[in-house]
């Protein structure tokens, strides 16, 4: 019979016993010892015991030599932690910790041997991030002394853990791995049993979609990773990222995941399975989307499918001297500024001479703050506005070479304007537009000259934003597709190219992720911040999903998974009923002062 747990029967966690001294379980022994606690580490292979006291070894003597830790204190870490390859070691540990590999199998061998072997007021931690905590709880003869604590990779440096209840586990016993967590310096997250938790459940589906986006051609591995690190901020590309965690490791995840949700965006995508079973696992075994030095090497080496030096543009550019820009809003104006300051002549036409004039005046106020700045002189942001003259009328773009709209995102105005520009721009000049997710061969419909009309997706704010998305519909002629990956290197920004399908590269992969955190909050299973910290913390995002939610506009959010609903016809991507109640009461983020959080009017 399993001992009562009350709020006075728990010990301090003095003492920590970690099963499984990989690389995670070798990170939370170097974080718990530093902490000041009694390590226990425990490997059945003698070999990854010994390596993971010298990965500590390693470790203190780095902080040693960067001044973080003195050549006492750290005989005091390395004297806190002791090895064994006997699971008895644990007995009279006040918690266990097991990240021993992601299998109910084992992870179950290891919670029935550790009933018989450990105190009665003992706690036993999974550090599974796919496996069912309730379902190894139940088994255990304590379940009310089991729960979830995930770590995140590199646990040293990742803030983030997720503290995970069970329906049997005991509020005291989360309490006080909460409390240790924090004495760890730590943020801990409260969160549910289910598959992926906060972090990885909304990590890989991400991660799932970016690989399945590969598999279809749609984009090279390069593109996807530089779309989503250069348009989001993000600290690694999602194929990187699944070579990093291990692409084995990933459809263990999703699989827990789908068999959970039933959700296809988590169904693992073939070439995940196909990978796997070759062996191609990532970093760790040398090749996965990647090929790599060797077997743990960070550093990527070419391969067959490394595109050639140059791009993959085929085609001779056409020559782009002037640029016309229609529209008066922020994207046009950044646009305007990019192309003036890297010497172009540009036209800015709005549907009126006050509006160009004010689109005008606001890139003069963008410059003078980059002198300001120190980012550029005088001279040459004075030289940059000479460059561009405002206009009432795209009769003006007679004769550019290249004319780019930044309107409305609304398929019919832009199909107008292409019509427009057919009738005005000179033959041989490109047409492209800015549309984040209407059909750029809608765009080019509109006109008698389809093979020169492109998608040309900046990303805002236009002059700080690396990324171009570089679309080509299915009647985009080459030489026009080399015209812009040439602009887009004179204007140095980093080209990606994609096909015309909604959402391109960054909004099909963002979007999704977005509505799913919008889902955990409606299903009440996390709070916003909760979600934003997992994210940030555990993901290293630059921001968390509610607080780029609020940002991008839930109008315009709520719009772009339209689209992408209604072009892939997965109920996956339906949006939650959340965000659109939100819309319907007019909460649309910071520019109307409430959203998912209240912002002061500005």
């Amino acid at each position: 019979m399993a001992t009562p747990l009350s709020d006075t029967s728990l010990s301090p966690l003095r003492t920590v016993a970690v099963v499984g001294l990989g690389t995670m379980g070798t990170g939370i022994a170097e974080v718990l010892a530093q902490a000041g606690r009694e390590v226990v580490g425990i490997d059945v292979s003698e070999t990854a015991a010994t390596r993971a006291v010298a990965a500590l070894e390693a470790a203190t003597a780095r902080s040693v030599e960067r001044g973080r830790l003195t050549e006492d204190r750290r005989e005091d870490v390395l004297a806190r932690f002791r090895t064994f390859t006997d699971l008895r070691a644990a007995s009279e540990a006040d918690l266990v910790i097991e990240v021993v590999p992601e299998s109910y199998e084992i992870k179950q061998q290891v919670f029935r041997e550790l009933d018989a072997l450990v105190r009665p007021d003992a706690i036993l931690a999974t550090g599974t991030n796919a496996l069912s905590v309730t379902r190894l709880a139940a088994e255990s003869a304590r379940p009310e002394r089991v729960l979830g604590l995930h770590f995140f990779n590199p646990a040293p440096a990742m803030r983030l853990v997720e503290v995970v209840s069970s329906v049997l586990t005991s509020p005291a016993a989360v309490r006080a791995v909460t409390d240790l967590a924090l004495d760890l310096g730590k943020e801990p997250v409260a969160v549910g049993d289910r598959p992926g938790f906060v972090a990885d459940g909304l990590l890989f589906g991400y991660l799932n979609q970016a690989a399945a986006m590969y598999e279809a051609k749609y984009a090279s591995r390069e593109d996807i990773d530089a779309a989503m690190k250069l348009g989001c901020g993000l600290p690694m590309g999602p194929l990187a990222l699944l070579d990093l965690i291990g692409v084995d490791t990933a459809r263990t995840v999703l699989e827990a995941m789908y068999t959970a949700s039933r959700d296809r965006l988590h169904a693992p995508a073939p070439i995940l399975r196909q990978l796997s079973e070759a062996g191609l696992t990532g970093r760790k075994s040398g090749r996965g989307f990647y090929t790599y030095e060797e077997p743990g090497s960070a550093t990527v080496v070419r391969d067959a499918l490394t595109p050639p030096a140059g791009g993959p543009a085929s085609g001779t550019a056409r020559p782009v001297r002037s640029v016309g820009v229609a529209g008066s809003g922020t994207m046009a104006s950044g646009i305007a500024e990019v192309f003036a300051k890297a010497g172009y002549d540009v036209v800015l036409a709005a549907r009126t001479e006050e509006k160009a004039a004010a689109a005008r005046a606001r890139i003069g106020s963008s410059l003078a703050r980059s002198v300001d700045k120190g980012r550029m002189t005088v001279e040459a942001a004075a030289a940059a506005l000479d460059r561009i003259t405002p206009a009432d009328s795209y009769d003006a773009f007679a004769d550019v070479d290249l004319a780019v709209e930044a309107v409305a995102e609304d398929l019919e105005v832009k199909k107008q304007l292409f019509a427009a520009l057919d009738k005005v721009c000179k033959p041989g000049a490109v047409l492209a537009t800015t549309t984040s997710s209407l059909p750029v061969v809608a765009c080019a419909r509109a006109t008698s000259r389809p093979q020169s009309v492109i998608g040309m997706h900046f990303f805002n704010p236009a002059p700080a934003m690396k990324l171009v998305e570089v679309v080509r519909t299915v009647l985009t002629s080459d030489d026009v597709h080399a015209t812009v990956r040439e602009v887009c290197a004179h204007l140095r920004k980093h080209p990606v190219d994609c096909g015309d399908r909604a959402g391109f590269i960054v909004n099909a992969l963002l979007f999704p992720y977005l509505n799913n955190a919008v889902k955990m909050v409606q299903e009440h299973y996390a709070t916003l911040d909760d979600i934003d910290a997992a994210m940030k913390l555990g993901g290293g995002y630059p921001m968390g999903p509610f607080e780029l939610l609020d940002v991008v506009g839930l109008d315009v959010s709520l719009a772009i998974e339209k689209v992408l609903h209604r072009e892939f016809r997965d109920p996956g991507l339906a949006p939650a009923p959340l965000l659109e109640h939100l819309v319907a009461a007019g909460c649309l983020g910071r520019k109307t002062g409430r959203g998912f959080r209240e912002h002061a009017r500005r």
